[in-house]
């Protein structure tokens, strides 16, 4: 192995990692906290490769830009989780769909995990 192969992200066994439920459950939760502008993107960031904690960046932006905008405050959203399913379409790696039913509307948040220096991190994610 050359010396730059060993310093670089090293891609984890399934089996070597933590069930990934809670962190499916928390990281959503996170997420939809942090677009509704309660919580700080910041703190999500160990929890994601660069370019999807890139993307999740932007989108908290622009929905921070909607609110001030329409001149709506920051509220802590309500929902609940209503189902999580979960697939392993190789080792180390997970897709995820989370349902979380909120007041007015359901949506399904789809998430990619993948087994990177010994814990997982969201490498996708998407609020459909």
């Amino acid at each position: 192995m050359m010396p730059h192969e060993y310093f670089a992200a090293q891609p984890t066994s399934t089996r070597e990692l933590p069930d990934p439920a809670p962190l499916l459950r928390s990281l959503t939760t996170g997420v939809l906290e942090a677009l509704a502008g309660v919580r700080e993107v910041d703190q999500l960031a160990r929890w994601f490769s660069e370019d999807a904690y890139r993307s999740l960046v932007t989108r908290a932006n622009l929905s921070a830009r909607a609110r001030s905008a329409r001149g709506v405050a920051p509220a802590r959203p309500t929902f609940a989780i209503r189902s999580l399913r979960v697939a392993e379409p190789t080792d180390g790696v997970i897709e995820a769909v989370v349902v979380v039913a909120g007041p007015g509307r359901t949506r399904a948040v789809a998430v990619r995990l993948d087994g990177i220096d010994r814990r997982w991190r969201a490498t996708s994610l998407a609020i459909l």
